[in-house]
């Protein structure tokens, strides 16, 4: 590409350097380079300007044919990197959004297995209270049970020897007031008299 450069630079200045190197005998007035009608520069110029138009038509078909298909090939190749890349990008972003979105949905089920965990182990914490609980008031009510009936024991016995003693007791007043005393009417009296005050 630079020769092909270099050679077109060269031959647009081949007829300027013709031209500098004639000696024009006639000087020219006014403006050179539009001295058409001058005998020697006339044809000069005429000569520059062909050469300059086949130099120009040279750099558009070099420009067209060689140097312009390879920058669009370079800028097409840009292209379809650039837009290989942006592929690639995209499907980095959903790769990465994929993975985010099951990251929530690991958190988000390891959240709800942690609660199910938490809300079993307190359903198992309250049924094994509850069962300990149970059995406590169970054997609390055996003790209790056990108790009262041995409390009616030691009443029905201690009324027992209450009625013996107060039959024994009434049974000698009766005799030292009386003389003598019926002990089968004496526990009839007692029995009666403890049924009265409820202790019978």
């Amino acid at each position: 590409m630079r020769r092909v450069m270099l050679l077109a630079a060269l031959a647009a200045t081949l007829p300027t350097i013709a031209m500098a190197a004639s000696s024009s005998a006639v000087p020219v007035e006014g403006m050179p380079q539009l001295a058409f009608s001058h005998p020697e520069q006339g044809r000069l110029l005429v000569g520059q300007i062909v050469w300059q138009l086949l130099i120009f038509a040279a750099l558009v078909y070099l420009m067209t044919h060689v140097a312009l298909p390879r920058v669009g090939a370079v800028i097409e190749e840009r292209h379809r990197r650039i837009a290989a890349d942006l592929e690639a990008a995209q499907a980095a972003k959903a790769e990465a959004d994929a993975a985010m979105s099951a990251h929530h949905a690991a958190t988000e089920a390891a959240r709800s297995e942690a609660r199910t965990a938490v809300a079993s182990a307190v359903q198992a914490a309250q049924a094994d209270s509850d069962a300990k609980s149970a059995a406590l008031n169970a054997r609390l009510a055996a003790q209790v049970a056990e108790a009262e009936a041995r409390i009616d024991a030691a009443r029905a016995t201690a009324m027992g020897a209450i009625r013996g003693v107060a039959a024994d007791t009434a049974e000698a007043l009766v005799a030292r007031l009386v003389g003598r005393a019926d002990r089968a009417k004496v526990d009839v009296a007692v029995g009666r008299a403890l049924e009265a005050s409820g202790r019978a």
